[in-house]
């Protein structure tokens, strides 16, 4: 069959005496009228399939015009089955579900957090059917949206009000923007981060018309800096947690309960922007600890910032909670529109803060916790079982063994703890050309129906199981795998 797309032609030159003219071509209403493409026309409406018939008859008039079409190209057949695969290949999602095998749970470029069953059912409610965004059920008047998850927040963080916007970057900005703009906002050196794909703490600062001021310096900040910074300008107090790189050996900063003090001393509002933003003590599990919000508020923080699609395991959002006089300011602000979560998110964040009311069912229903606390026995069990299948896909030509290896959590969390998992590692049994078998089937695996997403590291290519809880899901699909088309 003829791959999606591509045009139903020989690659070498056709002899001259067999060779194919433009006019030979059937015209667009007579290829439309065939049995195939008029079921096309049914299926999907005659806007699209003309449009791609129109398009793969141009191109197979080029290779007339080249000699290289053969005279079985122009079947109406063939052009018919190759009609439908350009129509596959166009209606086809760009945005795909693939499998993860990367070793980071939270992986920024994969959709970071996967939703909880709960979560999902609750969207498959909200998009069936109108909703109460904006009304309130008990007044029969207009609502606020953020009152679908407010009072879940402040329970969940011991909070006096809440607020929510798109993500956490997001968040930072219009904190600035409401407490800061026009005026200083005093942030230690060390903490100038860059949050992601070249999003620096700096330039959003900048872009919510806050001045910054840094103290102290990349590896050792102390109270006494913070206090001479302070003067008639000054706007608030920042606390930037480096949850996405750490400074060892000789080092100072100033925690939040050091700080508070300080800025409540000259009437300054302190913010925290923890980033991923743990809800609960994940050292529960077994896992390396990360502050929370909570935390942040008893020491003093009158803001707190956090990411909803990372530690806390629920969709994209950013977090604002604290005293209620500087949420109503922020929430007040005209930037907040332009920021604010819509209904999918919005069900979506409400459905996985609830799951956070029943702390002892999260290892099960939270995906991101139940991943992170995956036992390593059942990883290497499943690792055990996979071997042999994805053995004989590949061939003798490929060496597969069961692997110890160390994972991370990703998106920025606990950058230097990692999480020891077991997998595949894959190598080719020739000495030479080793990257370039590697990287022919790395992009076999990713041809699949449902991408397998691994990563080469000292010439094998690895996968890490720690995030497959369904084997079926990588070896249901193997017979697919294509080495030689990669």
């Amino acid at each position: 069959m003829t791959p999606p797309g591509r045009s139903p032609t020989q690659d070498a030159a056709v002899p001259r005496a067999k060779r194919v003219r433009p006019t030979d071509l059937p015209a667009l209403d007579r290829l439309l009228r065939s049995g195939g493409p008029a079921a096309l026309v049914q299926a999907h409406g005659h806007t699209l399939v003309a449009g791609e018939a129109r398009a793969l008859l141009a191109a197979v008039r080029e290779h007339a015009l080249a000699g290289t079409l053969a005279p079985e190209a122009i079947e109406i057949d063939a052009l018919a089955r190759a009609l439908e695969q350009r129509i596959e290949a166009r209606l086809a999602p760009r945005l795909r579900r693939v499998l993860n095998l990367t070793g980071t749970v939270i992986h920024t470029n994969l959709g970071r957090a996967l939703l909880p069953e709960a979560a999902r059912a609750h969207l498959h409610a909200v998009l069936a059917a109108p909703n109460n965004l904006e009304y309130d059920l008990a007044s029969g008047g207009r609502g606020e949206r953020d009152s679908l998850v407010e009072g879940l927040l402040c329970e969940l963080t011991g909070a006096e009000a809440a607020t929510v916007v798109n993500n956490n970057a997001a968040a930072v900005l219009l904190v600035l923007a409401a407490l800061a703009h026009g005026r200083e906002a005093i942030v230690s050196r060390g903490e100038l981060v860059e949050i992601g794909g070249a999003f620096r703490m700096p330039d959003v600062m900048a872009s919510a018309g806050a001045r910054l001021v840094e103290v102290g310096t990349t590896n050792r900040t102390h109270p006494r800096d913070y206090e001479r910074a302070i003067g008639t300008d000054t706007a608030v107090l920042m606390k930037v947690h480096t949850s996405n790189y750490a400074i060892a050996g000789f080092t100072r900063s100033v925690d939040e309960a050091e700080l508070a003090p300080i800025a409540h001393a000259h009437g300054l509002p302190l913010v925290s922007d923890l980033g991923s933003g743990a809800l609960v003590d994940l050292s529960a599990w077994g896992l390396p600890r990360e502050p929370t919000p909570r935390e942040k508020l008893v020491a003093g923080c009158d803001v707190v910032t956090f990411s909803g699609d990372k530690l806390l395991g629920g969709p994209q959002a950013g977090l604002i909670v604290g005293r209620r006089v500087w949420i109503d300011r922020i929430r007040q602000h005209p930037m907040k529109r332009a920021l604010r979560l819509s209904k999918l998110p919005l069900a979506a964040l409400e459905a996985t803060l609830q799951l956070y009311l029943r702390p002892e069912l999260l290892p099960r229903e939270l995906p991101t916790l139940r991943l992170l606390t995956r036992p390593l026995a059942d990883i290497e069990a499943m690792a055990r079982a996979i071997q042999p299948v994805l053995q004989t896909a590949v061939g003798s030509a490929w060496h597969i063994e069961v692997q110890a290896m160390q994972g991370q959590i990703g998106s920025g969390s606990l950058p230097v703890e990692r999480l020891p998992s077991m997998g595949l590692a894959i190598a080719p049994k020739g000495e030479t050309g080793t990257g370039r078998a590697l990287e022919r089937l790395a992009r076999a695996l990713r041809a699949l129906p449902m991408p397998v997403i691994g990563r080469i590291r000292e010439d094998r290519l690895l996968l890490d199981l720690r995030c497959l809880e369904d084997a079926e899901a990588l070896t249901g699909q193997l017979h697919a795998l294509d080495l030689d088309a990669a």
